[in-house]
């Protein structure tokens, strides 16, 4: 049986925590940044965490 190759698109963008929960950087950050406040833009800059509802599916493709 051959073994699941790890999506590397998705592999570039989450990484897993020690407790198994899947950290993510947030969007919009990346140009037109003039436009959004200074508050927004130091939130921007913080890492999340991946939504419940999506978290099996990004599991899969980091076969974790």
């Amino acid at each position: 049986m051959p073994k699941i190759k790890t999506h590397r698109g998705a592999a570039k963008r989450f990484k897993v925590t020690g407790s198994g929960k899947i950290k993510r950087n947030r969007a919009y950050k990346s140009h037109l940044l003039t436009s959004k406040n200074a508050k927004r833009g130091r939130r921007l800059r913080t890492a999340t965490t991946v939504s419940s509802t999506q978290c099996g599916t990004i599991k899969t493709l980091l076969n974790v």
